[in-house]
């Protein structure tokens, strides 16, 4: 069942579906020494850390119309950062005070186990390449929630509120709600790709792929930067201190780095 943005359907009580928007960003670096990983690391951790994506996730709230419940936030050691929160459609008047409260958790190993209707979380992923001189950072984010209120909302924030070189988007939802008749809906909204929800001057940047299984209510995308300047890769220098082999050689093992991560599998016996 189709429905056009202008149709209201009046359902059998709660809005039942679950939309589930996940949203994994990557930042590329070339450091050549252990030195500059580990400044590259200790910069990555100082601006992505616990307290900066707690407000992130918090303006998300806000912008899908949600209510916060509870915030969960850990910064790790040696590096990376996780912060859950619980979110409600409705309002949270009656919600006791230490519900808002920050607990001290997730700590490693741990699970988070707190549900109500909706949750938010983040999780950072700073890492290296053994031999290459690459270093990357990733954070992934999920935005799942139940009744009207939409995770697609946050997209254009979230895009913007990164350093972002690679994409991977996903939106999936699942279970189903009914109509007074009884009559099940299995998505209540219009939606063909996740590109719909991102802007046209986003869009200009990045080189886009879809995958999607439009009879399971499954749509991806996959986004690369599509404009190459070498000085935004290099930490704490730049291109024109370096010979023009240098430069050739670093710009391969990047795109190269920004390739494998868009495809999803490793090339070096292709290049």
């Amino acid at each position: 069942m189709k429905l056009t943005p202008k149709q209201v359907v009046e359902l059998h009580g709660f809005n039942n579906l679950t939309k589930s928007l996940s949203f994994n960003m990557f930042d590329i670096c070339y450091t050549r020494t252990k030195e500059e990983r580990d400044a590259y690391l200790n910069y990555i951790d100082e601006v992505y850390n616990a307290e900066r994506l707690t407000k992130i996730l918090s303006k998300v709230t806000d912008i899908i119309g949600a209510n916060i419940l509870n915030i969960a936030k850990q910064d790790y050691e040696p590096q990376g950062a996780s912060v859950t929160i619980l979110v409600s459609e409705g309002p949270v008047d009656e919600a006791k005070t230490e519900s808002f409260e920050e607990s001290p958790g997730p700590i490693p190993g741990s699970v988070v186990a707190q549900l109500d209707k909706s949750h938010i979380t983040v999780h950072t992923y700073p890492e290296s390449h053994p031999d290459e001189g690459i270093s990357t950072f990733r954070a992934d984010i999920d935005v799942s929630t139940c009744g009207e209120i939409s995770p697609l909302k946050a997209l254009n924030f979230l895009i913007h509120s990164f350093e972002t070189d690679v994409m991977t988007i996903d939106y999936r939802v699942r279970g189903f709600t009914r109509d007074v008749t009884g009559h099940k809906l299995f998505i209540d909204h219009e939606i063909n790709s996740i590109q719909n929800y991102i802007p046209d001057e986003i869009q200009e940047y990045y080189d886009m792929i879809d995958v999607n299984v439009y009879q399971e209510n499954i749509f991806h995308t996959k986004c690369k930067l599509k404009k190459f300047d070498l000085d935004n890769y290099l930490f704490g220098y730049k291109k024109d201190t370096l010979s023009a082999e240098e430069q050739a050689s670093i710009t391969r093992k990047i795109m190269l780095e920004m390739d494998e991560i868009f495809y999803g599998k490793n090339m070096t016996g292709f290049m």
